[in-house]
């Protein structure tokens, strides 16, 4: 179930919300189902090089479920 963005035709207000297949949002501010679909940008963290931030690191940066320590880096 994604998560769009919307703008109301009727009165402008700007949400988001959890669409579920085979529902017609409606603005929660006053409930009009005239909408515009806004374009979305989605965030991804980087650091310095160009890398992610979700990419291994040395130990204690990598996530391991264990703790710091725990993973195979050395």
């Amino acid at each position: 179930m994604p998560i769009y963005e919307y703008a109301c035709r009727q009165c402008g207000h700007q949400f988001e919300t959890l669409v579920r297949s085979g529902s017609q949002p409606e603005c929660p501010h006053c409930r009009s189902s005239e909408l515009d679909k806004q374009l979305s940008m989605i965030a991804t963290p980087v650091v310095s090089g160009g890398a992610s931030a979700a990419a291994p690191g040395p130990c204690g940066s990598c996530g391991h479920p264990d703790g710091p320590g725990a993973c195979a880096f050395g």
